[in-house]
């Protein structure tokens, strides 16, 4: 049961034929960048995208060419202090041949509140394209609806094997539901 309300074996994806994947971003028309973010030091095993959990903290955003074409285009990362646009992170404009960057940021964003990672392309000819997806950081990491559930659960039966070997703790629980009867 745990098992299948694990958000973590969900992954990125959802049903053949569907696309779920809110860490993107489109570059240009079917074109596409993929975006995860991580704080090693914090959450060694996690992956995050739209919240992340502390600033101040070592944070790594990766950036994975979902199309082989922009390993040959020149592409630029920033990332800003949102509303004031305060750069927080520049990467100049590179190819990028492994289809792969990494952004090191060893101290993290410097507050809580909203982040906006802007992605550039600067193609040989024609025209610049701006690309913009927004972050939160610093708000805490939650509990997801399926892991309260788990509590929940685990919790509800810890009481019920408490209630069932425990004759003190069974006498006292009668004692209360039969007052709720009275």
């Amino acid at each position: 049961m745990g098992l299948l309300l694990s958000t973590a074996l969900w992954a990125h994806g959802g049903a053949k034929g569907t696309d779920t994947d809110q860490c993107k971003f489109e570059l240009e028309k079917d074109h596409w960048i993929h975006y995860t973010a991580y704080q090693p030091n914090a959450f060694p095993a996690e992956e995050f995208c739209a919240n992340i959990p502390r600033d101040k903290e070592a944070l790594i955003l990766v950036f994975d060419y979902q199309d082989q074409k922009y390993k040959d285009n020149t592409v630029e990362f920033e990332v800003t202090k949102e509303p004031e646009g305060t750069r927080v992170f520049f990467l100049e404009g590179a190819k990028h041949k492994k289809g792969t960057v990494e952004l090191k940021l060893p101290n993290g964003v410097p507050e809580p509140g909203d982040y906006l990672i802007h992605i550039t392309l600067i193609p040989d000819q024609g025209e610049r394209k701006d690309v913009h997806m927004g972050f939160k950081a610093g708000s805490g990491k939650g509990a997801s609806n399926s892991q309260m559930f788990i509590y929940l659960l685990v919790g509800l039966t810890g009481l019920f094997v408490l209630y069932s070997y425990y004759t003190p703790f069974r006498s006292l629980v009668d004692k209360i539901i039969g007052k709720v009867k009275e």
